[in-house]
């Protein structure tokens, strides 16, 4: 089993961009970081925190995910992604997650943060053959 350290955090920041923002409401609505974007870094910074720390051939993959999108974090503004690993029982993994603005004249502002949990896996099991 592999080394997991408890109170271990990881920061990522990212430029909200294109690819980030929502885009239902057309280009002329709201260019702001979307919600499931918001979601998918805050995960990847979980992944990126514990990967150092598995055996070779494992992974992570998300299971479960309990986060509140606070702000609004708008086109061109940097966004700070925390993750901190709080917990570890058998093969699922548990993280604090934050997203933080990074505002010049505010400060850190709190975008979204909750909790979420990701699983322990062996990338060969789950590898087409």
């Amino acid at each position: 089993m592999p080394a997991i350290e408890i109170g271990a955090t990881l920061e990522q920041d990212v430029v909200v961009q294109d690819e980030f923002a929502i885009k239902f409401l057309g280009p002329e609505g709201a260019r702001v970081l979307a919600t499931p974007r918001m979601i998918g870094l805050m995960e990847r910074t979980c992944r990126d925190l514990v990967l150092p720390m598995l055996d070779e051939g494992q992974d992570t993959v998300g299971t479960h995910v309990n986060v509140y999108h606070r702000k609004a974090a708008l086109m061109g503004s940097t966004v700070r992604f925390w993750a901190e690993l709080v917990s570890v029982s058998r093969r699922r993994v548990q993280f604090n997650v934050k997203a933080t603005l990074l505002d010049p004249v505010r400060g850190e502002v709190v975008v979204g943060d909750g909790t979420h949990e990701r699983a322990i896996i062996e990338v060969q099991h789950f590898a087409k053959t």
